[in-house]
């Protein structure tokens, strides 16, 4: 195992080197002195050989402190935007029926780190809610939605409740209020017309076959009923 590691405050470059045997610490390298560290017995002979090469303990520090630190800078500076980016949701809500659960839905988020909870009157509740699963966006950004069940919520209360987006050890947050006047729905009152007229069709129907089925029946007993001929056309 081998690294480096450098003090932010005091611009210290330091660096570690350390070989393992059978799952145990064997030997390590300390930097300061240039020399070895028997961590076990067996390892006396081999730190005592080691030492002796003192051109090897040089070539080993200059790669723990000046060629490890050059490699951990570039990795730094090329992965900065990635590593320390923050992108911010869109937060917003979402219901396919004036009784369906109100979805609170964020996307566009980056690090996948972060929380995300209905509350009601500040606190984090979890009874009526259904939180679903983090899915990838095309443009690496994540999304999330968490359902809460409104079926037994007064709309007097909605003011009492609010959706929450949070990053992970971060202080702000994004904060939505359920409010039918936010909330983004494909149901109007076109789409409860539609309804309404597919419902009367649907009773028409129903009458229309049930009236042709009645019919049906009585044509069929009429056709059955044995013929008795007239009591005066009967012959002695």
């Amino acid at each position: 195992m081998a690294g480096c590691e450098l003090n932010m405050e005091t611009r210290e470059r330091t660096g570690f080197l350390k070989y393992g045997y059978d799952g145990e610490d064997f030997i390590e390298f300390e930097l300061k002195s240039q020399t070895w560290i028997a961590l076990r017995k067996e390892a006396v002979f081999l730190k005592q050989h080691w030492d002796l090469n003192q051109g090897q303990s040089i070539e080993i520090r200059e790669r723990l402190t000046n060629q490890c630190y050059e490699l951990l800078n570039s990795f730094l500076v090329a992965g900065h935007s990635s590593v320390f980016k923050t992108d911010y949701p869109s937060v917003s809500l979402l219901q396919k029926t004036p009784s369906s659960p109100v979805r609170c839905h964020a996307t566009g988020f980056y690090p996948k780190s972060f929380l995300m909870f209905w509350r009601k009157d500040g606190e984090e509740i979890h009874e009526g809610v259904n939180p679903g699963e983090v899915l990838n966006n095309e443009d690496s950004t994540f999304q999330y939605h968490i359902d809460l069940d409104i079926s037994s919520i007064p709309p007097v209360d909605w003011v009492r409740y609010d959706c929450v987006f949070q990053f992970t050890g971060a202080e702000d947050k994004i904060l939505i209020k359920l409010d039918k006047e936010v909330i983004k729905t494909n149901w109007d009152e076109s789409s409860k017309m539609r309804i309404i007229i597919i419902s009367v069709i649907s009773v028409v129907i129903a009458i229309i076959i049930i009236a042709l089925a009645f019919t049906a029946y009585k044509k069929r007993n009429v056709s059955e009923r044995p013929f008795t001929p007239d009591s005066e056309n009967m012959s002695l």
